[in-house]
């Protein structure tokens, strides 16, 4: 049976994607800690960050990096932060997003209450900051596709 996000991936369920490329994607979180709080994805199926082979991580880090350097832009925040834990959904993933401090951090701040135009402004904000940076081959035409 595939994961959540596979399914979000294959289109079954809509996502607002800021990358993505042949080995990852990245989409904004329906419950963000933070504006601008991001999900870096691989395509593979692999359940958790001790199962993934050493240059998907790699990537996925690489990946996580764009992503914050553009948050960090896009909401001049001091850092951006990178958190795995993923008890939410089997299939490894990645949170960066946009911190001001620890609280930023807890999960437990996260917001289940956000408007879609909302959500949909802050990834079209991240999506611009990723073309501002260089990276505009990587974020997909549309925002609820995967594809490029």
């Amino acid at each position: 049976m595939s994961t959540l996000f596979t399914r979000i991936i294959d289109g079954e369920i809509p996502g607002r994607f800021v990358w993505a490329d042949d080995r990852a994607v990245a989409l904004t979180t329906i419950a963000p800690i933070t504006d601008g709080h991001a999900l870096v994805v691989p395509r593979a199926e692999v359940d958790q960050l001790t199962e993934a082979d050493d240059d998907l991580l790699a990537h996925l880090v690489v990946v996580a990096k764009a992503v914050g350097r553009a948050q960090r832009a896009a909401w001049q925040a001091p850092r951006a932060a990178l958190l795995v834990a993923g008890f939410e959904v089997p299939h490894l993933h990645l949170h960066v997003l946009p911190a001001w401090d620890e609280s930023s951090l807890a999960f437990a701040n996260a917001r289940q209450d956000v408007p879609s135009a909302q959500l949909d402004a802050a990834a079209e904000r991240l999506r611009d900051a990723l073309r501002a940076q260089g990276d505009g081959a990587r974020v997909p035409a549309a925002l609820g596709s995967p594809a490029l």
